[in-house]
This record gives C-alpha cells, sequence and structure tokens, in this order.
C-alpha cells in the first residue's frame, strides 16, 4: 500500500495516554478527546469485555464522547474507566445533565491476569494517571499501555504462545485529512503478514525445530491445530483470555452512523492479519472517533481505517519484546 504515513498524534483533539506496570505486566491507555468525538463501536467476537457500549449506537441520545478506555485486567480492568471520568469531571469535561458534567467515557478491555501478577489490574488510580499523562506527542507501541501483558497464539496454552503488545498506524488521505488506529493484539490466533501469509507471530509449535521466523517447525498454525485431534481436544478447554481493542480516529466531519459504519468496515482490517479472528474465544472490541471537521465520505475514512488497523496490529506484533517464557518477532528474528 502507497499513502502518506502519518503518526495517530497528528490528529486534532486527541490526546493519549498510556500507564505500564512492567512489574505486574499490564496496563491501560487512554484516548482524551476533551472537545468530545462523535464515538461509535463494532464488537465481534465470544467474550467481550466492555463499558458504555450501547450508548455508542444509533438511536441513542448521546452523540459524543470525552474518552475511550482501552485496558488490561479482564472485568476488573473497567474500573480503571472510573479515574478517567474523575479526571474529566474535574477539567468540568463531560454531558451537561443540568445537574452535573457527566463525562462518557466507553472502555474496553483484554485478558492478561496470565502473565505477570493476576492479583494487580488497571484501577481508577492508573486510569487517572494515563490521563495526566496524556499528550500530543506519538505513544510507544510495543510492551507498553494497554499491550503491557498481551499475548497471541494461545490454543494449546500460554506455554506455546508469544508476546504481542500495542501498536498504531495513520495515513495522511488528503491535505491535513487523517485517519489513525491505535490497537492492543491479545489475539487467540496467529498474526500473519497479509502479503505472504507467513505467520510473524503465533502457536508455537510442540516440536522443537529450527528457530527461524515463518519456518512451520516453529509455527504450529493455529487453524491447522484446530482441524487435528490436539486442537479439538485443545478448544474444549480453550481459555478465553484473549481479545483485540482498539479504536480508529479521524479529524473527518462524521455523523454518529457513519462513526458506526467506519468502526464495522475497521473489523475488515483485523481479519485481514489475524488467523483465525472474531473468535468465541476472542472478545475484538474497535472502538471509532470521528473528532474534526473536515470534510471526507464516509467510505474513504472506513477504507482507510481497516488499513490503519491491519498496519496498527502489525506494529504491535513487530516491536513488542520477549516477556519471561513468551518469546517475541523481535526474539524470534534475532536468533
Amino acid at each position: 500500500m502507497v499513502y502518506k504515513k502519518a503518526r495517530i498524534s497528528d490528529i486534532d483533539n486527541l490526546l493519549i495516554g498510556q500507564v505500564s506496570d512492567h512489574t505486574a505486566w499490564t496496563g491501560c491507555t487512554v484516548l482524551l478527546c476533551k472537545e468530545g468525538a462523535v464515538g461509535g463501536v463494532d464488537q465481534r467476537g465470544g467474550s467481550p469485555g466492555t463499558r458504555e457500549t450501547d450508548l455508542l449506537r444509533p438511536m441513542h441520545m448521546v452523540e459524543k464522547v470525552h474518552a475511550v478506555l482501552l485496558a488490561g485486567g479482564s472485568a476488573y480492568g473497567l474500573d480503571a474507566a472510573s479515574g478517567v471520568m474523575h479526571y474529566l469531571e474535574e477539567h468540568k469535561i463531560g454531558f451537561d445533565t443540568g445537574f452535573a458534567r457527566v463525562p462518557i467515557v466507553p472502555a474496553a478491555i483484554l485478558f492478561d491476569l496470565g502473565v505477570g501478577d493476576a492479583t494487580i489490574r488497571p484501577d481508577a488510580t492508573m486510569g487517572y494517571q494515563a490521563c495526566v499523562d496524556a499528550s500530543n506527542n506519538q505513544p510507544k507501541s510495543g510492551n507498553f499501555g494497554a499491550g503491557t501483558g498481551a499475548s497471541v497464539g494461545k490454543i494449546l496454552g500460554m506455554g506455546q504462545a508469544m508476546k504481542a503488545g500495542i501498536g498504531t498506524a495513520a495515513v495522511e488521505i488528503s491535505q491535513s485529512l487523517y485517519v489513525g488506529a491505535i490497537i492492543a493484539v491479545n489475539a487467540f490466533g496467529d498474526v500473519v503478514d497479509p502479503a505472504t501469509g507467513s505467520i510473524l507471530a503465533g502457536t508455537r509449535s510442540l516440536q522443537r525445530g529450527p528457530v527461524t521466523i515463518g519456518e512451520t517447525e516453529y509455527f504450529a498454525n493455529t487453524q491447522q491445530v484446530m482441524r487435528s485431534m490436539i486442537g479439538k481436544t485443545a478448544l474444549q478447554f480453550a481459555s478465553k483470555s484473549n481479545t483485540v481493542i482498539g479504536a480508529v480516529v479521524t479529524n473527518a466531519t462524521l455523523n454518529k452512523e457513519e462513526v458506526n459504519k467506519v468502526a464495522q468496515m475497521a473489523q475488515d482490517g483485523l481479519a485481514r492479519v489475524i488467523r483465525p479472528a472474531h473468535t468465541m474465544f476472542d472478545g475484538d472490541t474497535i472502538f471509532a472517533l470521528a473528532t474534526g471537521k473536515k470534510k471526507c465520505d464516509v467510505n474513504t475514512i472506513g477504507a482507510f481505517a481497516a488499513d490503519m488497523v491491519a498496519e496498527a496490529i502489525l506494529d504491535a506484533v513487530k516491536t513488542a519484546e520477549p516477556l519471561e517464557a513468551l518469546p517475541s518477532n523481535q526474539s524470534v528474528q534475532a536468533t
């Protein structure tokens, strides 16, 4: 794909903050839109963990959100949204009810309790700190924020999984009109190179072959495992400890119906690079935010949103560093 590369931090009315606990191996990422952004969501897969997603759909009253939270910690991690609300309330940001301003903070979580310390999860303090740290600087990719404890390739258990993380991508599709994505990758399946189909990170083979990226001796190939006798047994006990969560952001002007369509189209990018995608073991939730006043057709925004989701997922995998017994794309490439 050839287009003008950009940074997600180039997008107007968007600040991103991340807090990472590299002892407990969990964290959260906050997208702040202090002036408000029209929000939408598309949730697929059978194991979601979300907050305030119904209000994002058409036919509901609230038009704008003030932040989106992405967090580890499984359902416990939703508590971090309280800290985001507290921060926004202090700054008098929120939906005016006539009695108080109520910040609108949709959230999604991923399951990272299988690494680090499962008793420590993102909480209100961590969510608040992520807001304090939020800026228009480019957020770090890899083992940071909501991707701190993320992993992929778990059909054979964590012992055969690999480390993943959080990633970003953005494009300037015309003069000062941007589409970007930030995605935390914690998939049940494998992450593949869309150009070649080769696995970049995923379930490792039970057989000890050469440690060379792309060799079938190293990767088990989740879909191949699923149809084997071992896979059929593994699927009966597979943990619902996976999901890919993230957001696509544009400074285009979109209404609520259009921004939900962008979120829907953005899921195509996930399916291009994760195999299999949207399983009953995944939660796969993508938010969409329209922060600006640039005119653009919704179909164009959605098409590039899918591209950016795919690129952000690849960025998350390629920048992740190994953790304990979990190798990463980087560590395998280096051997």
